[in-house]
């Protein structure tokens, strides 16, 4: 090896470092930010935060009208619509800090 390939190295393992530093500080943002999923025109809200975790379900007395089935049903598509929202979130910010890259495993 030349000499160069050494500091190239250096330099290869100081970038990777600096990107995992941009990784853990985007998972926290990720983390504390909200997204909010609903159904059945706002007859469920579902919170969650940009990692997933369900934080909140909201069920309007309207909705329990509708009858167990039905409030099951605006239940999955209200949480369903928050995790889409969340895997966008994820997506966006990471997409900053990759610079588009798909580099699968590091989330």
């Amino acid at each position: 090896m030349s000499g160069g390939s050494f500091g190239e190295m250096g330099n290869l393992l100081a970038a990777a470092q600096k990107m995992r530093k941009a990784m853990d500080e985007a998972k926290a943002e990720i983390a504390d930010q909200e997204v909010q999923g609903t159904s059945g025109g706002g007859l469920v809200e579902v919170q969650a935060t940009g990692d997933g975790e369900v934080q909140r379900i909201t069920i309007s007395d309207a909705a329990w009208n509708s009858g167990k089935d039905a409030v099951q049903d605006l239940v999955q598509a209200a949480v369903s619509d928050a995790l889409t929202k969340a895997t966008r979130l994820r997506d966006e910010r990471l997409a900053k800090v990759t610079g588009g890259l798909n580099l699968p495993g590091l989330f």
